[in-house]
């Protein structure tokens, strides 16, 4: 009923029966870069300030209403599988709404699938991060197509002249979508195929057989016969792919066409029903007699493809972090406009709690994917950095990613009835919230590569204490917390049952310590009264200690519209 209506005859049947009040216009038309003020400290923290006027321009896109739109649209309409066409020809096409390929588009000439590798200034990695974290909020399904294309590429190196002849065309900015053969096409994308049903995680188990077309070796044909139950983006222009020889689990390179312009026989058999990460075709596809080339050493296949792994594992980091930051943005916008009782949601202390809580969150998670985006960047010339990675990748991986579906559980109920409405962004945050977690490695899986680590890489757990210890005096909770945490390591007994426990802490000490010495005092020091000398298998949000400066925290992640 309308204000101050009266309830006269000639009044009360009006079909005007409210005005829309109290409820906060759409998050769009913002800039998502200038409105991060975490994003832009680890920017500069990390040594990326010289792309500060690109990644504005990009923020400003990422932003906008039609970028925005093109996530929904793209989700709305699921890939749908042809696996043949008209005339009864095997074609294995996956047809995508035109959205997906704007924001494959966009993020091919953005290069978040190449500029970390082509970038001759410092910081390559940290400011490829940034981007791929700003488009990640827009829309999380196109990413794992770019991933895998940027992630290819280390994996290719081992194979110097299969790397020189396709590493241009991954490389490109120019995408193409077209089902037609890679010598046709400006630039290419590549998809990697190891699980089977009967193994998951344990690929050594994998059952797909690779036959040498001629002689056997490094570089040389090869015809694959088996199954893979989870490849994703099937539409890639060719797949690294994991087969047996008689050496071993090897790692090949599979074209979707033949040199000789004919339909490589990787056949799609169903797409997956995914309950999120829906924009993204997965499918479950059989190799019949598939063409393709060892990269790398016979029966060395898992050491060649974890090249590419490890940098899939670090875009779930960013992935992540993304995915809270949109849920932060979301939230933030909503409180500062919405009334309740009398006030606004962001004056009222209890939502201030819960609000500055997973605010501290994300910006811990993005803090920490920053800073392995340098160490990856000084990793070629720095041994410290190089074991940073390998250990920091693995336990970033877990917690950021464990992390958070809670978070987006979290900030659905500060909105209330309307986060679970399909209309807005936040199921589909929900949605998306586990896929990290599970993939590249569950988080079981990111455990047991860190006690790897420590057996099979000499000096990575030194060099992730020597990390956190920097911020040993910076911090009343952070001494204590690096000593538990070393502690934790003084007994070898029950090292894998004690795992989650232990990167539990390794995680929280160097988010403390990242914080510390690169992020927000305020934030910083949230984090570490709150999180540090806890029980790190969680715990709810909206429990900071007094003392904390919510609205500052609030205030510096609050997005504006201009």
């Amino acid at each position: 009923m309308a204000k101050n209506a009266d309830f006269t005859p000639s009044t009360r049947y009006w079909a005007e029966t409210h005005e829309v009040e109290n409820q906060p216009p759409a998050l769009e038309n913002y800039n998502a870069f200038t409105s991060d003020a975490g994003l832009q400290e680890s920017l500069v923290a990390q040594g990326g300030e010289w792309a500060q006027a690109d990644l504005e321009h990009f923020g400003a896109i990422t932003g906008s209403a039609e970028v925005i739109e093109w996530g929904f649209q793209a989700n709305e309409n699921k890939p749908v599988l042809h696996t043949h066409n008209r005339h009864g020809a095997r074609v294995d096409e996956v047809r995508f709404h035109p959205a997906y390929h704007q924001l494959m588009n966009l993020s091919v000439k953005e290069g978040i699938h190449s500029l970390h590798w082509t970038e001759t200034r410092p910081a390559g990695h940290v400011v490829r991060a940034a981007k791929s974290y700003l488009i990640s909020q827009v829309e999380a399904g196109h990413g794992c197509p770019i991933t895998m294309t940027s992630a290819a590429i280390p994996a290719l190196k081992h194979q110097p002249d299969l790397f020189e002849l396709w590493a241009p065309k991954i490389l490109s900015s120019e995408y193409d979508p077209r089902n037609v053969p890679d010598g046709e096409k400006a630039g290419l994308t590549i998809g990697m195929a190891m699980t089977e049903k009967q193994g998951g995680s344990d690929v050594r188990t994998n059952s797909t057989r690779a036959y040498p077309v001629n002689e056997p070796g490094p570089g040389k044909e090869y015809e694959l016969v088996g199954h893979k139950y989870f490849v994703s983006a099937p539409m890639s222009d060719a797949f690294l792919v994991l087969a047996q020889t008689e050496s071993g689990v090897s790692c090949f390179l599979v074209p979707r066409w033949r040199p000789d312009g004919s339909k490589n026989p990787i056949q799609i058999q169903k797409l997956k029903n995914k309950m999120g990460n829906v924009s993204n075709a997965s499918s479950e596809t059989e190799l019949r007699g598939a063409l393709g080339w060892m990269v790398g050493e016979e029966g060395r296949g898992i050491a060649t493809i974890l090249e590419m792994v490890a940098m899939t594992r670090f875009d779930c980091m960013i992935g992540s972090s993304a995915g809270m930051r949109q849920a932060v943005a979301q939230i933030t916008h909503h409180c500062s406009q919405r009334v309740a009782f009398g006030k606004l949601l962001t004056e009222q202390p209890l939502m201030q709690n819960v609000l500055a809580d997973l605010i501290v969150e994300q910006e811990a998670a993005l803090a920490l994917t920053m800073r392995i985006g340098r160490a990856l960047d000084n990793s070629a010339h720095d041994e410290q950095e190089k074991l940073l990675v390998r250990m920091g990748t693995a336990v970033g991986k877990y917690w950021i990613c464990k992390r958070t579906p809670g978070h987006a559980y979290e900030a659905m109920e500060c909105i209330g009835g309307m986060g679970v409405m399909e209309d807005g962004i936040m199921p589909r945050l929900y949605r998306e919230a586990p896929i990290n977690t599970i993939w590249e490695g569950s988080g079981n899986v990111q455990c047991l590569d860190m006690l790897r680590a420590m057996s099979k890489t000499p000096g990575s757990l030194e060099a992730f204490i020597q990390e956190i210890s920097k911020a040993k005096d910076l911090h009343p909770q952070m001494a204590p917390a690096v000593s538990d945490l070393i502690q934790e390591f003084k007994s070898q007994e029950n090292m894998e049952y004690r795992a989650r426990t232990i990167v539990g802490k390794m995680a929280l000490a160097i988010q403390a310590s990242t914080l510390l010495q690169f992020g927000n005092e305020i934030v910083a020091d949230a984090f570490c009264r709150s999180r540090l000398g806890k029980n790190t298998s969680g715990w709810v949000y909206g429990t900071l200690p007094e003392g904390i400066d919510c609205k500052a925290i609030i205030e510096r992640a609050t997005p504006f519209i201009h």
